[in-house]
């Protein structure tokens, strides 16, 4: 059976002439060839943060509807899927900026495609990472990771690590640990969200740039990438 092609849904009304884009991408799975569902926990869980996007006339958000379900080591089929994607997005919408947001495996695949044409802004939620994620797509990128500290699922070890390595390629990079918070993000929901708005709102020059999420980029590595997350809702 033929690979179904990966796709961009639209979340909320759309604006005819968006100013700029985003795109949101779930969580998956280290490996998996079968197709990608809709229905899983991961999809409903960035819902939220497509939605609190939507309220923003002039800003048309997606989600990003993968063709399998896992990462699938060199495949790297999530990354290859938001690479296609942003690509489409380009074609239709030449010139206007986007940001990336992604969750776990989505976030790993927010990184890789950070270099694609008009990105401007990455937001890495308990990002998936293993030492071998390449940061040079990021110059010229502004990022923002997230990091539980009850996390057992991804490392928030290995995404502090790219931080670091990340400041190499640009100074706008601002990681937070999200204290008394899991990999699911439900304990502090609010905050995410919050956080995740305010960065793209900023970013993409729809609202000004966030206090507390300026405060972090500023903030000396590698014990200012290690900033809990407090004073945003």
């Amino acid at each position: 059976m033929p690979e179904s092609l990966p796709r961009p849904e639209p979340v909320g009304p759309h604006p005819e002439r968006p100013a700029a884009l985003a795109l949101v991408a779930h969580g998956g799975s280290e490996s998996g060839t079968d197709p990608a569902g809709r229905r899983g926990l991961p999809y409903w869980r960035m819902v939220p943060f497509a939605r609190a996007l939507t309220r923003n006339d002039g800003l048309a958000v997606f989600m990003l509807r993968y063709r399998l379900r896992g990462w699938n080591g060199a495949a790297r089929d999530a990354a290859r899927d938001a690479d296609a994607v942003l690509a489409d997005l380009h074609e239709r919408h030449p010139g206007v900026p986007a940001a990336l947001v992604g969750h776990s495996m989505g976030g790993r695949a927010v990184l890789h495609a950070a270099g694609a044409p008009g990105v401007r802004a990455v937001a890495a939620l308990a990002p998936w990472l293993d030492g071998t994620d390449p940061v040079e797509q990021l110059a010229g990128r502004s990022l923002l990771i997230a990091h539980g500290d009850r996390e057992r699922t991804t490392d928030p070890r290995e995404s502090l690590a790219y931080a670091v390595r990340a400041r190499g390629v640009t100074d706008r990079v601002a990681r937070f640990d999200v204290l008394g918070d899991g990999h699911a993000m439900l304990r502090r929901a609010r905050e995410w969200h919050a956080l995740v708005t305010r960065f793209v709102l900023g970013e993409l020059g729809f609202a000004a740039e966030d206090p507390t999420i300026a405060d972090a980029m500023r903030r000396p590595g590698p014990d200012g990438l290690q900033v809990p997350l407090s004073g945003i809702r």
